[in-house]
Protein backbone atom coordinates (compact mmCIF):
# COMPACT_ATOMS: atom_id res chain seq x y z
CA UNK A 1 0.00 0.00 0.00
CA UNK A 2 1.84 3.10 -1.21
CA UNK A 3 0.96 6.61 0.91
CA UNK A 4 0.03 9.10 -1.58
CA UNK A 5 2.52 11.82 -2.01
CA UNK A 6 0.44 14.54 -1.16
CA UNK A 7 1.47 14.03 2.46
CA UNK A 8 4.73 15.06 2.47
CA UNK A 9 6.69 16.87 0.37
CA UNK A 10 10.30 14.68 1.25
CA UNK A 11 11.39 11.13 2.83
CA UNK A 12 13.14 11.37 6.02
CA UNK A 13 15.67 8.66 6.83
CA UNK A 14 16.12 8.54 10.63
CA UNK A 15 17.41 6.01 13.16
CA UNK A 16 14.96 4.04 14.85
CA UNK A 17 14.64 1.41 18.08
CA UNK A 18 17.73 -0.80 18.15
CA UNK A 19 19.38 0.79 15.75
CA UNK A 20 17.24 0.20 12.71
CA UNK A 21 17.13 2.66 10.33
CA UNK A 22 13.55 3.80 9.11
CA UNK A 23 11.39 6.27 6.87
CA UNK A 24 8.74 8.79 7.40
CA UNK A 25 7.05 11.36 5.05
CA UNK A 26 7.81 14.76 6.17
CA UNK A 27 6.56 18.25 5.49
CA UNK A 28 7.19 21.22 7.25
CA UNK A 29 5.24 24.40 6.76
CA UNK A 30 5.16 27.85 8.69
CA UNK A 31 2.45 28.30 10.23
CA UNK A 32 1.10 31.53 12.57
CA UNK A 33 4.71 32.10 13.28
CA UNK A 34 5.74 28.32 13.84
CA UNK A 35 7.52 25.83 12.18
CA UNK A 36 4.94 22.69 11.71
CA UNK A 37 6.47 19.37 11.54
CA UNK A 38 4.52 17.03 9.82
CA UNK A 39 5.33 13.54 10.10
CA UNK A 40 3.79 10.81 8.07
CA UNK A 41 3.58 7.19 8.51
CA UNK A 42 4.58 5.35 5.24
CA UNK A 43 3.67 1.48 6.48
CA UNK A 44 5.49 -0.89 4.46
CA UNK A 45 7.74 1.33 2.61
CA UNK A 46 9.42 1.77 5.99
CA UNK A 47 11.36 -0.83 7.13
CA UNK A 48 12.17 0.07 10.77
CA UNK A 49 10.31 1.49 13.33
CA UNK A 50 6.66 3.22 13.10
CA UNK A 51 6.89 6.84 14.17
CA UNK A 52 4.65 6.43 16.63
CA UNK A 53 6.84 4.15 18.57
CA UNK A 54 9.79 6.02 17.89
CA UNK A 55 8.20 9.87 18.16
CA UNK A 56 10.89 11.31 20.90
CA UNK A 57 13.74 10.34 19.17
CA UNK A 58 12.60 11.05 15.80
CA UNK A 59 11.29 14.60 16.56
CA UNK A 60 15.30 14.89 17.87
CA UNK A 61 16.66 13.95 15.09
CA UNK A 62 14.35 16.40 12.96
CA UNK A 63 15.08 19.23 14.75
CA UNK A 64 18.78 18.52 14.94
CA UNK A 65 18.70 17.80 10.93
CA UNK A 66 16.99 20.85 9.96
CA UNK A 67 18.34 23.26 12.85
CA UNK A 68 15.21 24.22 14.33
CA UNK A 69 14.23 26.10 17.39
CA UNK A 70 12.58 23.56 19.53
CA UNK A 71 10.26 26.63 21.43
CA UNK A 72 8.80 27.40 17.86
CA UNK A 73 8.25 24.40 16.71
CA UNK A 74 4.61 22.24 16.43
CA UNK A 75 4.85 18.61 15.70
CA UNK A 76 2.26 16.92 14.26
CA UNK A 77 2.00 12.43 13.31
CA UNK A 78 -0.35 11.73 10.46
CA UNK A 79 -1.33 8.44 9.40
CA UNK A 80 -2.94 9.05 6.09
CA UNK A 81 -5.57 7.73 4.11
CA UNK A 82 -4.35 4.80 2.50
CA UNK A 83 -8.42 3.82 1.22
CA UNK A 84 -7.92 0.58 3.08
CA UNK A 85 -11.04 -1.41 4.04
CA UNK A 86 -9.33 -1.49 7.56
CA UNK A 87 -10.40 1.44 10.01
CA UNK A 88 -6.67 1.53 11.21
CA UNK A 89 -5.62 3.15 7.85
CA UNK A 90 -7.98 5.71 7.79
CA UNK A 91 -6.50 9.28 8.20
CA UNK A 92 -5.91 10.82 11.82
CA UNK A 93 -3.41 13.49 12.79
CA UNK A 94 -1.95 14.06 15.81
CA UNK A 95 -0.38 17.09 17.29
CA UNK A 96 2.46 15.94 19.79
CA UNK A 97 4.12 17.34 23.01
CA UNK A 98 6.72 16.43 24.56
CA UNK A 99 8.36 16.48 27.96
CA UNK A 100 12.13 17.62 28.57
CA UNK A 101 13.90 15.48 31.59
CA UNK A 102 17.64 15.27 31.34
CA UNK A 103 18.05 16.95 28.31
CA UNK A 104 16.24 14.11 25.86
CA UNK A 105 12.41 14.49 24.67
CA UNK A 106 9.90 12.13 27.06
CA UNK A 107 6.15 11.44 27.92
CA UNK A 108 4.78 11.97 24.56
CA UNK A 109 1.11 13.42 24.82
CA UNK A 110 -1.44 12.72 22.02
CA UNK A 111 -3.99 15.39 21.01
CA UNK A 112 -5.94 14.50 17.79
CA UNK A 113 -6.88 17.41 15.50
CA UNK A 114 -10.08 17.63 13.65
CA UNK A 115 -10.30 17.97 9.97
CA UNK A 116 -11.24 21.99 10.66
CA UNK A 117 -7.53 22.22 12.71
CA UNK A 118 -5.64 20.14 9.80
CA UNK A 119 -6.95 22.56 6.94
CA UNK A 120 -5.79 25.43 8.23
CA UNK A 121 -2.47 24.40 8.37
CA UNK A 122 -2.13 22.29 5.14
CA UNK A 123 -4.51 21.60 2.96
CA UNK A 124 -5.20 17.50 2.15
CA UNK A 125 -8.17 16.83 -0.18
Amino acid sequence: MKVPEKYYDEVFDFLGQWEVWGKCGLKIVDYNGRKVIIVTELYQENPGTSITYNSSLLFKQIIEKKGFDINNITYIECNPNTNSVLSFYDEEFFEVNFEMIDNQFKNPKYRQLSLEEIQEIIPIN
